[in-house]
């Protein structure tokens, strides 16, 4: 539900009911993991989607039901070997889809959707699994612990999932928890989906050229805060950088070693210049980081190496860095260039590996944990 907070709020602005479907498990290979959504209203618009289309018409369906007798109602869908007609999923994988209905005045609802849209750490909490009175039950949980909402009038439960959702909000995950009704860590009892909405993950562009320029927006289409950082002001402007949510003058490794880094950061070092890189990247690769990636070529590589072991990195620290940045696509402009960056981005926090999907026996969907916001 976090992940269309934006598309929900005016609902909950002009008090619209509305009915949300959740995708809270996922078996094999699906095409949305835990915590996609699909929201319907009264006047039957729609955002978001569960399936990528594979179930979305039964789904909807499901939404007006909800809507008409507002109970929530948890269904599987899978691939139907027997009816070729029949709602599932192509790709072979099942899913379990929560459908619950929404009232504006719910404030548990209003405070995590208003809280996601302001880019604030927040979880939303919801029983996925146990007794039909409890189904659909949600805390709105919040980075210093505070909550709103209930799970069913039992204070030990609430302070235990509240525990539990505050520890995934920390570690940025989306994922189910099992805990016994009375709160205790006994498995069999309920599963509670934990959503974690965390600020968008951080780029940074180190380098104002036009290279930097196509791989800031291919950033920010992919949902990063995107900074560029350069040293020349004269090249490092809003106007060469309209995509950018931050364009910074200052010495690039000055500048990182002013920031705060963490497993989902990613640095994208584009200066090829001796001067700005090798200090830059002799900062970067001892900080945390999910992608470290240096542009330059093979030779350049193999100088810029050198250079850094000599002023104390260890090989294991320079195994971190992605040099030549980017995939073999045979790039050339620099839209093709930020595709190839892009591209290797996703492939290290996904776990692909690159290789084309034609032919290859490896998953389509990988399961990892740099696979979870």
């Amino acid at each position: 539900m976090l992940e269309i907070a934006d598309r929900l709020r005016p609902w909950f602005e002009d008090g619209r009911d509305f009915a949300v479907a959740t995708v809270v498990g996922v078996d094999g290979s699906a095409p949305r993991g835990p915590g996609a959504a699909l929201a319907v209203d009264r006047d039957a618009a729609v955002v978001g989607s569960v399936s990528g289309g594979c179930v979305e018409a039964e789904v909807y369906e499901l939404c007006e039901q909800v809507l008409r007798d507002g109970r929530t109602v948890r269904r599987r869908f899978g691939y139907s070997d027997e009816d070729a007609f029949a709602a599932g999923l192509t790709c072979g994988g099942v899913i379990d889809i929560l459908v619950a209905p929404v009232r504006p005045a719910e404030p548990v609802f209003r405070a995590a959707v208003d809280a996601a849209v302001r880019r604030e750490a927040v979880a939303l909490v919801r029983v996925v699994r146990g007794p039909e009175d409890l189904l659909g039950r949600a805390l709105a949980v919040h980075a210093d612990g505070t909550y709103e909402g209930g799970l069913g009038g039992r204070a030990e439960l609430d302070r235990t999932a509240a525990a539990e959702a505050r520890a995934l909000l920390d570690a940025g995950r989306t994922t189910t928890v099992d805990i016994a009704e009375d709160g205790s860590h006994c498995p069999g009892g309920l599963t509670l989906l934990v959503e974690a909405g965390v600020a968008p993950p951080r780029m940074v562009v180190f380098g104002a050229v036009d290279f930097a320029s196509a791989l800031v927006s291919a950033g920010a289409f992919l949902g990063y805060h995107v900074t560029v950082c350069d040293a020349r002001p004269v090249f490092t402007t809003p106007e060469r950088f309209p995509d950018a949510d931050q364009v910074v003058v200052d010495w690039p490794h000055r500048y990182l070693r002013s920031i705060t880094t963490d497993a989902r950061t990613v640095l994208c070092v584009l200066t090829h210049d001796t001067k700005f890189d090798v200090p830059l990247l002799e900062t970067a690769l001892r900080l945390p980081a999910a992608y470290i990636g240096a542009m330059g070529s093979r030779r350049t590589h193999e100088e810029r190496n050198r250079r850094l072991r000599e002023s104390g990195l260890t090989e294991e620290e320079l195994a971190r860095l992605h040099s030549p940045i980017g995939l073999d696509l045979g790039a050339r402009t620099p839209e093709e260039t930020a595709l190839s960056i892009a591209a290797e981005i996703v492939a290290v926090r996904r776990g692909g590996t690159g290789a084309p999907l034609t032919g290859s026996r490896t998953p389509i969907h990988h399961d990892t944990e740099a696979d979870r916001p």
